[in-house]
Formats: structure tokens, C-alpha cells, sequence
């Protein structure tokens, strides 16, 4: 009886190793697939999860999403200069189970495979352009490359999200010229930028110096219109209140240098004076003869 208690406690021991020992815990960023003697079982879902010890193993697939690098590769472009290319693939393995079992079963390493793969299909498609076709046209390179990566990995259960170009980089020394082409033409861009600052700033002197010339010049005008239109009342008064006074005065100019000349005028007998130097205008002085009879005298 002590045998039998003794194999009962032995078995019981190992009954327990094996069911702790056949424990799995699968994770939620997990898929598993069981295997029992080397075929498929079932498909194991995030949680808890007992195999029988010895016969079953359980394969862990992550169907996060993953990045892989494709690795920098010297590239002869279209114009047979050597450009150096690399680039990135962001990918995940779907979480179905017919996914899984294809990401292990119908390719051998996915994650190696998708890297030759982007490298081999990178060569093909900037083969075919121009280096610098090939710089302008990464969102078209990243197109075809994705598109190609779908297409060839259909059956291996993945999801191809996006790839990216990180570079593509000419030789030095063709770089070393590209950067000298990129200076100059950044000088000749900044050389017109101040050349048309300059312009503008002369134009803005230019309109400057006209705007004030124009208005000396309209003030110019305003003071001669001004002096015009003083000058011309003052004319218009003149006419209107001095024209017989002038008149008057000329009379008188004329009797003063007829008398400058020592002229003689005869005065008829009871004759205003006033009234004789009124008739004046226009009759012409007495010379005085030498000889002769003399006469009434003023």
C-alpha cells in the first residue's frame, strides 16, 4: 500500500508538471498556430491556451504593424549615373487565420523576403528615370513600389500600409555640382530680388520728385492766376474811375510844356482861364515872333 501511495504521489507530481509545463498565454498583439506531430491543429486567439507536452508546439505570429529596412544599394539610373538608394517598408500580418498560416507556411521568411523584394523592385523602377527625375518623382517611385509589394505578397497573409523613399543620393562629385548649380541660381534669384528692390526704389523717387514738381508747379500757377486776376482789377478800376482824370492830366502836361517852350496864348476878352486851360487839348502853342506887334500875353 505504501508502493501504490508512492506512485500516486509520483503521478500526481507529474501530472502537474505537464499541465503547468503545456500552459501557452497568448498575447493580444498575437496569433498562434498549434501544431501536433508536426501538422496544423487549430488557430490559437489572444488568451489562454494548454497543448499536450511532447506532441504540440505553438508558433507566435505578431500582427503589429512592422517596418523594415530595405537596406542603402548603389543604383545605376538612366542617365548610368550611381545613385544611392534606400528606403523603408511598413507592413503587418493580418489577423485572420488563413493570413497567419500563409505568413508561415507559404513563404519561408517573410520579413526577409519583403526586404530583397523591395530592393529588386527599386532597381527596376529608378533604372528606368533620369537622376533627377528620379529626386522629383519619389511619390511616384513609393507608388510603384508599394503597388508591386501588394501584388507580390498577396499570398504570404500580409498588409503592405506604405513604403518610403529615405534617400537617393547622386555621387559627390555629380552632388558637388548640383550644389554649385543650386547656389548660383539662388544668386542669380536674390541679384534680380535686389535689382528689382532697387528699381522700385527709384521708381518711388522718381514719382516722388514728379509729385513735387507738380505741385510747385500748380502753386506756381495759382500766384500767377492770382497776380492775373489782381492785376486785372486793379486795370478794371483804373478804367472805371481814372480814365478822365488821365485825360485831364494829359491837357495839363501839354499846357505845361507849351508854356516850357515860352509859348503864347491868346486869351479872348472876358475869357474864364479855367475855361481856356479846359479847351486846350489839342490846339497848338503860339510861337512868340521876333519882330512884330505885340500882343495880349499870359
Amino acid at each position: 500500500m505504501g508502493d501504490t501511495m508512492l506512485w500516486g504521489y509520483i503521478a500526481g507530481v507529474v501530472a502537474v508538471i505537464l499541465f503547468f509545463t503545456g500552459i501557452r498565454i497568448v498575447r493580444p498583439t498575437q496569433r498562434g498556430l498549434v501544431e501536433r506531430l508536426g501538422k496544423y491543429k487549430k488557430y490559437a486567439n489572444p488568451g489562454f491556451h494548454w497543448m499536450v507536452p511532447l506532441f504540440d508546439r505553438i508558433v507566435m505570429v505578431n500582427v503589429t504593424e512592422q517596418m523594415v529596412n530595405a537596406e542603402p544599394q548603389e543604383i545605376i539610373t538612366n542617365d548610368n549615373l550611381n545613385a544611392r538608394v534606400d528606403a523603408q517598408v511598413y507592413f503587418r500580418v493580418k489577423p485572420d487565420e488563413e493570413s497567419v498560416k500563409s505568413s508561415q507556411y507559404n513563404v519561408f521568411d517573410y520579413q526577409e523576403q519583403i526586404v530583397s523584394l523591395a530592393r529588386t523592385t527599386l532597381r527596376n523602377i529608378i533604372g528606368t528615370l533620369t537622376l533627377k527625375s528620379a529626386n522629383s518623382e519619389r511619390d511616384k517611385i513609393n507608388g510603384e513600389l508599394m503597388k508591386t509589394l501588394k501584388e507580390e505578397t498577396g499570398n504570404w497573409g500580409l498588409e503592405v500600409v506604405r513604403t518610403e523613399l529615405k534617400e537617393i543620393d547622386p555621387p559627390k562629385d555629380v552632388q558637388d555640382t548640383m550644389n554649385k548649380v543650386v547656389k548660383a541660381e539662388n544668386e542669380k534669384i536674390a541679384a534680380k530680388d535686389f535689382a528689382l528692390a532697387k528699381q522700385t526704389e527709384a521708381d518711388g523717387s522718381r514719382m516722388a520728385s514728379i509729385k513735387e514738381a507738380e505741385g510747385g508747379r500748380g502753386a506756381r500757377i495759382l500766384e500767377a492766376e492770382g497776380e492775373a486776376q489782381a492785376i486785372k482789377l486793379v486795370n478794371e478800376a483804373a478804367n472805371k474811375y481814372f480814365v478822365g482824370n488821365a485825360q485831364l492830366l494829359r491837357k495839363l502836361e501839354m499846357v505845361e510844356k507849351a508854356l516850357q517852350n515860352n509859348a503864347k496864348i491868346v486869351i479872348p476878352t472876358g475869357t474864364e482861364l479855367v475855361n481856356v486851360v479846359g479847351e486846350l487839348a489839342g490846339v497848338a502853342p503860339i510861337l512868340r515872333k521876333k519882330d512884330g506887334a505885340p500882343k495880349q500875353n499870359l
